[in-house]
């Protein structure tokens, strides 16, 4: 996602109490698909709605508890049976019939609930009296409207089955299945409601699962990305406004075709069956979920819609979406990816000046951050979400792919991307896994740079002295490490300017130590006018230099 800064402000007072240390899954228990039928309201906030839930049990568990906040719970059937259950302010638990003799045992579990939506689903009234819902699911807000494993680990199928009035349009994650005008006997409401069905058939976390219902009128950017979909033939596009917003498009998402394209080539296929983007009513800037992005209204009638924020939320289908983070101290896995992939179309789209430029403003922002120098990026001990949303997670997350990057070199750096993404895809991964995967295609042990980069706050805080020793005609550098933070190991890239007007570059091993005295092997046949350190922007440091007496 994108952050909003003035909404996160106020979403840390609303939601700021929910624990990062989220539940443990019920063990034995997986869910591996919902469905959810809803019939939203002409006005006001309540819902009526049924949940059928398959359960796989490979254990001896007696109960199935899903996060259900403030809905009410009227009726539980387990295979076709009634089922005994107990709903409190936050969970719905359900008596599961006995296991059978089976090694694995498929339950169908169907939940008939209720009441006014006060959170997940955001229902609103706009300006123009127009009645319109926007799911908003993000950290573990699923749970006020949809019964669920409200956890990024648990991932399952989704197929919604919405009934509204007819002049709303209905958008979900996957493909559209089909609508009908529902006649009822009630001659008033005859053709007044309409029944839309989509479908996710990849496996999606809850906090990704959401729905669209306003008055929003499509733009079709066609068939995109042809060949490179899990879905042939391409991937289909599409742009959903408010009608007033209708003449702004495509705008940015001209270039949509060769956002998904470009990702499709360096990562892998398309992991869905359509993109749609949709001028919505999320708290964010932008919100990733899976197949629908969510954009933050204004930014569509301000006319600020960028190609950054659409390659970057792009970039969260593959990473965020398709390969979720298992928990929520490794969020990195997702902001990180999609905010260093924005600048890697930056690089495609603007060429490498850009590119660098726009690192070095990241790398800015990570210095200037307190919460780098106090916290780590992999940060499981934090309880408030919402803080994870912060420059480690975003600048800093990115910064470490681009270290990885510098060291590792293009072929192996992306190969060992698409080694992660193609074994964690539908699935959950952890930072570990990136460093095995990464570590495993390079043949190389990347477990000191995970633990230096990820699991320690800070970064190098370098001082440099230098001298030109005419005699051996060599130059002579004296590194310190002597700020706050113990020391780092790191390469070092130091390009000399010489008084004739040539210059090389000189790469330096800088072990972790406090100092570190080099001699370049390499003679100088003119003394150096001035030495630039890391000219080419791969290492995430402060360094200040001055020559030595």
């Amino acid at each position: 996602m994108r952050r909003a800064l003035p909404v996160l402000i106020s979403l840390l007072a609303c939601f700021g109490g929910v624990n990062a240390q989220q539940r443990t899954l019920h063990a034995g228990i997986d869910v591996l698909n919902y469905e959810f039928t809803i019939r939203l309201p002409e006005a006001g906030r309540i819902i009526d709605a049924h949940a059928v839930i398959t359960v796989r049990r490979s254990s001896s568990a007696d109960n199935l508890i899903l996060d259900l906040v403030g809905l009410q719970v009227d009726t539980v059937w387990v295979n076709s049976k009634p089922s005994a259950f107990q709903k409190d302010n936050t969970t719905l638990r359900v008596s599961l019939h006995p296991k059978t003799r089976q090694p694995a045992d498929t339950l169908l579990v169907n939940i008939h609930y209720s009441g006014e939506v006060r959170d997940g689903l955001i229902i609103r009234t706009d300006s123009k009296g127009r009645w319109c819902a926007f799911g908003d699911n993000w950290p573990a807000r699923a749970r006020y409207w949809l019964p669920t494993f409200d956890d990024p680990a648990d991932k399952a199928s989704v197929t919604w089955n919405i009934i509204a009035p007819t002049d709303r349009t209905i958008v979900a994650n996957g493909a559209l299945m089909g609508e009908r005008v529902l006649n009822s006997g009630d001659e008033h409401a005859k053709g007044k409601w309409r029944l839309t069905t989509w479908r996710m058939s990849k496996p999606i976390a809850p906090y990704l699962m959401v729905i669209a219902a306003a008055p929003l009128v499509s733009y079709d950017l066609g068939l995109t990305a042809l060949g490179l979909s899990e879905f042939p033939p391409g991937v289909s596009q599409s742009v959903y406004v408010f009608p007033e917003q209708a003449d702004y498009l495509p705008g940015p998402f001209e270039r949509a075709g060769e956002i998904v394209e470009f990702f499709s080539k360096t990562i892998a296929p398309f992991p869905y069956e359509k993109l749609a983007h949709l001028q919505s009513s999320t708290r964010y800037g932008g919100m990733e979920n899976a197949s629908a992005i969510f954009y933050a209204e204004d930014i569509f009638r301000r006319h600020m819609m960028t190609y950054g924020l659409i390659a970057h939320e792009t970039a969260h289908q593959w990473f965020g979406d398709a390969v979720t983070p298992r928990s929520w101290g490794h969020v990195w896995l997702s902001e990180g990816f999609a905010t260093y992939f924005e600048k890697l179309w930056v690089e495609k789209s603007e060429g490498e000046a850009a590119f660098r430029t726009g690192m070095k403003e990241l790398r800015d922002e990570v210095v200037n951050a307190r919460e780098v120098r106090q916290r780590p990026v992999i940060d499981t001990l934090q309880t408030e979400l919402m803080q994870l949303l912060n420059t480690n997670s975003y600048q800093k997350g990115a910064w470490t792919l681009h270290m990885l990057r510098s060291m590792l070199g293009d072929s192996l750096f992306f190969g060992g991307i698409r080694v992660y993404y193609m074994r964690h895809r539908h699935s959950n991964a952890t930072s570990d896994d990136l460093c095995d995967d990464l570590g495993g295609f390079a043949h190389t042990n990347l477990q000191w740079f995970f633990d230096q980069w990820l699991r320690r706050p800070g970064f190098p805080e370098i001082a440099v002295g230098w001298k030109y020793d005419a005699q051996s005609q060599t130059v002579i550098l004296e590194i310190d490490q002597h700020s706050g933070f113990e020391p780092y190991r790191f390469p070092l890239k130091v390009e000399i300017q010489t008084t004739d007007g040539g210059s090389q570059t000189m790469p330096v091993n800088v072990p972790a130590e406090r100092s570190y005295r080099v001699v370049f092997p390499q003679k100088l046949r003119f003394p150096p006018k001035t030495l630039l350190f890391d000219p080419s922007i791969e290492l995430l440091a402060t360094v200040k230099s001055a020559p030595m007496d």
